[in-house]
């Protein structure tokens, strides 16, 4: 049988020509895959995939750490990676880490990526300085989405502008008391998505003389529910807070839906604003700061393979957001 360096010299093409030609991929015309695929047919060539590997000593698979799958930037920046590794006939191989308010989340353990994977996606996943050379000791490129370890390659926002904006729209509607729904007490490392919105938060106050008050940071763990619980508990120690700026809109969809069972009409009682651009955010007319979660995941991927490859990739990518104004915030109420 025929090996595909044969059915590239008879189409004229180089061997990676072929392979993509054979397995449907872009980059090649239409009149060059036609004539790969016939002369693969006629020397009896049968693309293996298995075989590639072993010869490459390639898994074609690539792990993927993260927190969740159900939550909406990490199911749409998984989307993003997914597609791209499979248009290139790569598969994904998922481990999850949920990041629980009762309990410790289990550790990463590089042992079961090892010698199964020819890269590590980390998407959204705090990571201890041990657990980052635990992964490093894999020997595998590794790219990090959203929230990434000093020294590596990062996809993610500019999240202390995006915070700073987000801040500074309320402050514009002529609100001074404004809460802060951030996430997990554990998130303490400076690089950090929640530090970087804080520090957002804060400066922005702090151009407009507002001195930033501690009690007005409530954590709410990022979901829903603890949006909800963390607008009720910021509310009964601060009643007089005006607006509420949440670092993603599934905590300010959760802040909206309290403020609702608690009599308070939004925006004329209460002002709220998230990051993200959630799907559901219009259901409940959310102002919020748009970012493209499935392209972050498409651009990670493709950086992840140059990386398998050789190929030079920069060090930080940083994705723009925009702001959504939509109906749950208004001017500040006159008290």
């Amino acid at each position: 049988m025929a090996g595909i360096e044969e059915v590239a010299r008879a189409a004229g093409v180089s061997t990676a020509t072929v392979s993509r030609a054979l397995r449907g991929l872009p980059n090649v015309n239409d009149e060059t895959r036609a004539r790969v695929r016939r002369v693969a047919l006629d020397l009896g060539y049968v693309a293996s995939p298995s075989a590639a590997s072993l010869a490459s000593g390639r898994t074609r698979t690539i792990g993927v750490l993260t927190p969740w799958v159900n939550h909406w930037f990490f199911a749409n920046v998984i989307e993003g990676a997914e597609r791209a590794l499979r248009a290139e006939d790569f598969d994904a191989l998922l481990y999850t880490f949920e990041l629980s308010r009762r309990s410790p989340r289990r550790s990463v353990d590089p042992g079961v990526l090892r010698r199964r994977v020819d890269g590590v996606l980390v998407v959204g996943l705090p990571l201890h300085a041990s657990e980052v050379r635990a992964l490093e000791s894999l020997g595998r490129p590794i790219v990090f989405v959203g929230t990434g370890a000093p020294g590596h390659v990062t996809v993610r926002l500019d999240d202390e502008l995006a915070a700073r904006s987000a801040t500074e729209h309320l402050l514009g509607l002529g609100h001074r008391r404004i809460g802060h729904l951030t996430g997990s007490p554990d998130d303490t490392d400076t690089w950090s998505p929640p530090m970087a919105r804080q520090r957002g938060w804060q400066r922005a106050l702090e151009v407009v003389g507002v001195t930033p008050d501690p009690a007005l940071e409530v954590h709410g763990y990022f979901d829903v529910q603890g949006g909800g619980e963390s607008l009720r508990r910021l509310l009964r120690e601060v009643p007089d807070v005006t607006a509420v700026f949440a670092s993603s809109d599934e905590m300010a969809m959760g802040a909206i839906l309290a403020a609702r069972e608690l009599g308070l009409r939004v925006p004329e009682d209460l002002s709220v604003v998230g990051i993200d651009g959630h799907d559901l955010g219009a259901l409940v007319g959310l102002t919020t700061m748009v970012q493209d979660a499935v392209d972050q995941g498409r651009l990670a991927a493709s950086l992840l393979l140059d990386m398998i490859t050789g190929s030079p990739v920069p060090a930080d990518v940083v994705y723009p957001t925009s702001l959504l104004v939509r109906t749950s915030t208004g001017p500040a109420p006159v008290r």
